[in-house]
């Protein structure tokens, strides 16, 4: 999540306000301290990316944390794991496409195998040994500052974590970027996640390379700034925060929302698995917000970036239109 004065981060804010809220909410958003059944060993965030990677590596997940995993993935877009032999080459992609029936259809493959730029982006990634420089280099040296969203700087808020972006030299990666965040608006409805394009709601990710396998992805954050409520959501996250209408209810389990670029091959030029798009269920029953969730902020259900591998850059989509909407990516 975005960082920097004069805003308040989601993290620091819900630490400093824990012993208000556990006092305030309702028992559903109220950490529960019981103890896990010894038969469940704990998740960990390789075990979640292995299970999303190719057999060779979901297969080595405790088979219990693995259904307990699962029954919280929502995918916006199928899942389809695939035989090595089987992946595509991405010359034969747009061939492929023009075969296929429907948009949605042709919306899935995009997400199973993008473009070129973004297939070479992530193996980019892996071929480099996961160095974060790979992914800085592939950007656009010309700097651009970040005007005015939506109001923010009347408010004096600062939604990125610098005050100026940038975007990769490729504008095709730029196009796929947006896509990704249009795309999980039009289809979060189906999973039980209403989410807006705006300043307060999703605006942002946080693209990382896992640290074991180098595979890309994007931790995107969704409900940013919850409305003040005192007694559902007794924060005050500053600036930014001011002239909110996002609500603080059940829709807080789905703010975390995960991409992962198809994985290559790191001993020949195949494919190991296709891309991924879902949900990750935080409802406090369910593993995820057992185990990946800090305590400190378990009634925010915030997964951390950190937490998934080594955080290269945040990328914004803000509407800097006004008074039309004027969407554009900054990459910080």
């Amino acid at each position: 999540m975005p960082m920097g004065s004069p805003s308040i981060s989601l993290r620091f804010t819900i630490f400093l306000s824990l012993s208000l809220a556990a006092s305030s909410s309702s028992p559903s958003f109220i950490f529960n301290p019981t103890s896990p059944s010894p038969l469940i060993p704990k998740a960990t965030p390789s075990d979640l990316l292995s299970l999303l990677g190719p057999p060779s590596e979901s297969s080595s997940v405790n088979p219990l944390v693995a259904t307990e995993l699962k029954s919280c993935f929502k995918f916006l877009v199928p899942f389809t794991p695939i035989n090595t032999q089987q992946s595509p080459h991405f010359k034969f992609l747009s061939y492929r496409r023009s075969l296929l029936k429907s948009q949605r259809d042709e919306e899935n493959e995009l997400i199973w195998w993008p473009p070129e730029p973004v297939l070479e982006l992530a193996r980019l990634a892996v071929d480099s040994g996961g160095d974060p420089g790979s992914i800085h280099r592939a950007l656009d040296p010309t700097v651009l500052p970040v005007p005015d969203v939506e109001g923010s700087k009347e408010n004096k808020c600062q939604l990125t974590r610098t005050p100026y972006g940038r975007r990769f030299i490729c504008q095709e990666l730029n196009s796929y970027l947006e896509y990704l965040f249009k795309l999980i608006v039009e289809r979060g409805s189906a999973v039980g996640l209403e989410v807006s394009l705006n300043r307060y709601d999703l605006f942002h990710g946080h693209l990382f390379i896992a640290p074991e396998s180098g595979r890309l992805g994007i931790l995107f954050h969704a409900k940013e700034y919850p409305a003040y409520d005192k007694e559902v959501f007794p924060c005050n996250m500053g600036y930014c925060q001011k002239g909110s209408n996002v609500t603080y209810d059940d829709s807080m389990n789905l703010r975390n929302i995960l991409w992962l670029a198809p994985l290559p091959s790191n001993s020949t030029k195949g494919w190991m698995a296709p891309g991924v798009l879902l949900v990750l269920d935080a409802r406090p029953e369910g593993i995820i917000y057992r185990d990946l969730i800090p305590e400190y902020v378990n009634f925010a259900r915030t997964i951390y970036e950190d937490d998934l591998g080594n955080v290269v850059v945040d990328v914004n989509y803000l509407n800097i239109g006004d008074p039309l909407p004027d969407y554009q990516i900054f990459i910080c």
